[in-house]
């Protein structure tokens, strides 16, 4: 159960439909090497399709298409100053050999899409995705470039990050912010989670409906989960979704249970249009001002503060190790931003 964040399968098909890996116009771009990055270049071509992806997903949102084109023509420096520091990651994570993790955590992404749609192959979900006018290649490529993006940062960035406090900073930093570390409210939930797909809506109600109505008459929870949710491993988990903060609940969601004392059910909620969740609440614990040290929470909170100046100096370490050459015609818009952090440093130092 997703309450916090999660891929479905609508809300991918709303997210994607517009690709960023959009398909060139009908006037072809004269290709031309915007940069180079080392042994990769950044072409015209891929900057043009990067920019009319942002356009359309603009247009998509509401903006007029002329509005939205002059809004990223003013942006294309810094547009290109991200694609060559993506670049630079991906060029990383080749180094550092993460390609296996990469591709297995987007294989999985596309079975748990499969799994929760009640889709039985992967055939059938690139079906299903093509039918919608969505390329699955597309996608796969744009999502093992997110992960290889998330990764690198995660293992030369964050994780290092992670263990530099010594105990003695862990302290300082947790005796100067104890309000952070006061016990918040938790509630331990379970769910039964019936899905759309396959199903006309309102049998998908009626049926939730029922299910209730059985469940507050003392129906058999664990046993209706087995033979209902529609979760992936339902039957393994016995729809547990377990302890979680109330502050970090979907606003639906924390809606929803708001009234609700442990050892009773919600009513049906309906969740971005995918299905309806029944929520048993199992526990609750109330907020307290009370601090208590716990070192991996006084170690993420640290991580959480550092890790966006970390993440600009390895970006301007990747930088300053590689060769990177901005055509001339490009280089008076990406410069400034590209290397800004490099000339703040300079200018820092003198």
């Amino acid at each position: 159960m997703h309450f916090r964040s999660g891929i479905i399968f609508l809300a991918v098909m709303a997210f994607i439909a517009v690709p960023v890996f959009a398909q060139e116009t009908e006037e072809r771009v004269v290709d031309e090497v915007v940069a180079q990055v080392n042994d990769g270049v950044i072409t015209l071509s891929r900057v043009k399709r990067e920019m009319k992806s942002i356009v359309d997903a603009s247009v998509e949102q509401g903006k007029t298409r002329e509005v939205a084109e002059k809004e990223v023509d003013e942006k294309q420096g810094e547009l290109i100053a991200n694609l060559i520091n993506e670049e630079l990651l991906l060029q990383r994570a080749k180094e550092i050999g993460i390609e296996r993790e990469v591709d297995a955590a987007v294989n999985q992404q596309f079975l748990q899409i499969m799994k929760e749609n009640n889709l039985t192959t992967l055939e059938a979900l690139y079906a299903e995705m093509r039918r919608s006018g969505v390329n699955p290649d597309d996608i796969r490529e744009l999502w093992r470039k997110q992960r290889t993006r998330e990764y690198v940062i995660q293992q030369e960035v964050q994780r290092k990050e992670y263990w530099k406090p010594t105990a003695s900073d862990l302290k300082t930093y947790y005796d100067a912010n104890k309000a952070r570390f006061a016990t918040p409210e938790t509630v331990t939930l379970s769910e039964i989670f019936l899905g759309f797909a396959g199903r006309t809506e309102d049998s998908v109600r009626s049926k939730a409906l029922e299910l209730l109505k059985q469940l507050r008459a003392g129906g058999d929870f664990a046993k209706a989960v087995t033979e209902n949710s529609d979760r992936p491993n339902a039957a393994e988990t016995k729809g547990k979704v377990g302890k979680l903060k109330v502050a970090d609940l979907e606003p639906t969601i924390a809606a929803a249970i708001k009234n609700v004392r442990p050892g009773e059910y919600s009513d049906p909620i309906e969740l971005d249009q995918t299905g309806i969740s029944i929520v048993f609440v199992e526990a609750r614990e109330a907020a307290s001002s009370d601090s208590k040290f716990d070192e991996e929470a006084v170690r993420l909170a640290i991580l959480q503060e550092r890790s966006p100046e970390a993440t600009k100096k390895f970006l301007s370490s990747l930088r300053s190790e590689s060769y990177i050459k901005i055509n001339e015609r490009y280089r008076p818009i990406v410069s400034p931003i590209l290397f800004q952090d490099e000339r703040k440093e300079q200018a820092s130092s003198n």
